[in-house]
């Protein structure tokens, strides 16, 4: 052989060796295999801590971590970016190939994401392909295997696991240095029987949103809290962000809650001396104050007392009693209660009220029976639960293992809560929230129908309705809350709380009570003659 064939055949021997070595290359790199792609990200990553898990106070699992793929590209070792997007879009139909085509072209990176998050037979299908510069790569994806249950709690995290709603995001840091489980306050039981009759409510009344928490007095324990309508946190990403799912109208809507505020302004008035509980108040003559006129829309027959304003929710003895209560005094109790600021909840988004410029007689009067100050569902249960804590208000939590503990805060005497308590008792037992009794558990509370506002006035035709309790009554421990954003009228239902508020915090406490450790209890709860029911007897009627 010829020095000039001897070279020739040791160059084309160089040649398949440099076309071996980047052939075994771009083989390795498909050979292991979600969501704009383009971003550059370093190949090597340190290994971080796996997320921890969120399980209820019991113990049980709400959210976890996952292995996930990802797809990704190394642009310096595809030939033909074109034929790779295009081979790409079948798989992926949502994937822009002009976009796709111009990143993996870009041969400056050496790193692109394609699609994150890819499912079994997607990566089956890329892997399929056989295409060049591709490879999987292994994640850590967050799962809610309980679906809806608990969603606007628990929140979410985006495609790189960062908390950006919920617990995930108002824990973050402590979820994603892993280690044990976040245990948190709820029962997925409650909590799942709480979320069904929601359900059931917005289903028979056709509410457009709605909220309930339960929450245990003593402790300041949330045990359940539910928004309508229901999060999948699963799929929460793949929401539009004016989706009204994404929002817990428990914690992020704020109501004018209506004559559930009339509790406070008694027991204000109490408190302070400026009533006593056998005072007596004209509940016949309406009163105007600066050109408003202030009447009852079905007028208490007979004597104006303290617990017959509370028990048949008269607007008009409310403000007879704000009256001697007076502006100055009725916001410092407000303001006790923490129904001025936004509710401490751990949950990011806690919307703050919206408050009158100014405390005025005009104001002041309309608050008394709660409009003109609009709160969270969860500011006003802070404040409502003190009734069923002998006058002491607890913050609301929602994590079991949270180092702070809440410090109660006296807000009203024993005594004060004593005499309200027996009110709401009566408006269970014989006035406007008869529908919220469930045999055994002694619930007392108070309804409130609100119209809802509108630019320079209110909307008569459409409401907000709410239903407050204490239970049980003789020995309360827990509060409750019920809010239905406008309920419609129609065959067999009505838009007042008396006919949707409150049979769905009897159906709720009926539920719930036995999974909370509550025996039922039957002797010397009722006056003789009180109507006495089951909340299962009825859904609703007029």
């Amino acid at each position: 052989m010829t020095r000039d064939a001897r070279d020739r055949t040791r160059l084309a021997g160089l040649g398949l060796s440099a076309l071996f070595v980047v052939l075994a290359g771009k083989g390795g790199y498909l050979a292991i295999s979600g969501s704009t792609p383009g971003h550059a990200h370093s190949v090597a990553k340190a290994e971080a801590p796996v997320r921890a898990d969120i399980v209820d106070r019991n113990g049980e699992l709400l959210a976890t971590s996952v292995t996930a793929y990802s797809l990704v590209a190394n642009p310096k070792l595809i030939w033909d970016a074109g034929e790779v997007a295009h081979s790409l879009k079948g798989v992926f139909p949502d994937i822009n190939v002009a976009t796709l085509t111009k990143h993996l072209s870009n041969e400056t990176r050496e790193f692109v994401y394609v699609k994150r998050g890819l499912t079994p037979r997607q990566r089956k299908a890329v892997f399929d392909l056989g295409l060049e510069g591709l490879r999987f790569e292994e994640e850590s994806r967050r799962a809610y295997p309980r679906g809806t249950l608990a969603g606007h709690i628990l929140g979410f995290t985006n495609v790189d696991g960062k908390g950006i709603g919920g617990i995930e995001y108002a824990m973050d840091d402590r979820l994603k240095a892993g280690g044990e489980p976040l245990r948190l306050t709820i029962d997925n039981g409650v909590q799942s029987a709480v979320e069904s009759e929601l359900s059931a409510a917005a289903a028979e009344h056709d509410i457009q949103g709605g909220a309930v928490i339960l929450m245990d007095a003593h402790t300041g324990e949330v045990r359940a809290m539910a928004s309508w309508p229901p999060l999948d946190a699963n799929r929460a990403l793949d929401l539009p962000l004016d989706d009204t799912a994404r929002l817990n109208r428990a914690t992020g809507a704020v109501y004018e809650l209506g004559s559930v505020f009339k509790p406070f302004t008694v027991a204000a008035a109490l408190e302070s001396g400026a009533i006593k509980p056998t005072d007596i108040f004209d509940v016949r003559t309406p009163m105007e104050i600066r050109g408003y006129t202030i009447h009852d829309l079905h007028p208490i027959s007979g004597t104006g007392t303290v617990t017959r304003i509370i028990s048949e929710s008269s607007n008009l003895g409310t403000v007879h009693i704000n009256a001697a209560l007076g502006p100055r005094r009725q916001k410092a109790f407000l303001g006790a209660l923490g129904l001025l600021d936004r509710a401490p909840i751990e949950l990011a988004g806690s919307a703050s009220p919206i408050l009158p410029e100014r405390f005025d007689d005009l104001s002041s009067a309309t608050i008394s029976y709660g409009h003109g100050i609009a709160v969270t569902p969860m500011a006003f249960l802070e404040g409502f639960s003190a009734f069923a804590n002998g006058g002491e208000r607890v913050a609301p939590t929602l994590v079991a293992d949270d180092a702070r503990k809440a410090v109660p805060v006296r807000v009203m005497s024993a005594l004060t809560t004593d005499m309200v308590n027996a009110m709401m008792r009566e408006a269970v037992l014989t006035g406007t929230g008869k529908r919220a009794e469930v045999a055994g558990y002694r619930v007392a509370g108070k309804t409130g129908t609100a119209e809802k506002p509108t630019l320079g006035g209110y909307d008569d035709t459409h409401n907000v309705t709410s239903f407050a309790a204490i239970f049980p009554y003789d020995r309360p421990q827990y509060a409750l809350i019920v809010t239905l954003d406008d309920p419609k009228v129609g065959a067999e239902r009505g838009d007042t709380a008396a006919l949707n508020a409150a049979p769905t915090a009897g159906r709720i406490i009926e539920r719930v009570a036995p999974l909370l450790g509550l025996a039922p209890r039957f002797e010397g709860v009722r006056p003789a003659g009180a109507e006495l029911r089951s909340a299962s007897d009825e859904r609703s009627s007029l």
